[in-house]
């Protein structure tokens, strides 16, 4: 059975250019239900935009805890 998580993300563009100078590779959401995942900043990237990343965002997981998806949904 999947698991999804739904969470707001927000990371100015500063902190973006860390992630593509080799600075920054994770980062820390907390989801609506409470719970914290730690993601790669690479699944991310598709987001990235002049000001930095921002929005709500949908994260499958697998049964297992394995990346499946990452969307965004707003």
């Amino acid at each position: 059975m999947k698991r999804l998580f739904v969470f707001s993300a927000f990371l100015g563009r500063e902190k973006c250019l860390l992630y593509y100078q080799g600075t920054l590779r994770y980062v820390v959401v907390t989801a609506d239900s409470g719970e914290r995942i730690q993601l790669g900043l690479k699944h991310f990237q598709p987001f990235f935009s002049e000001s930095g990343l921002r929005g709500r965002f949908r994260l499958s997981l697998s049964q297992s805890g394995a990346f499946e998806r990452l969307e965004k949904i707003n």
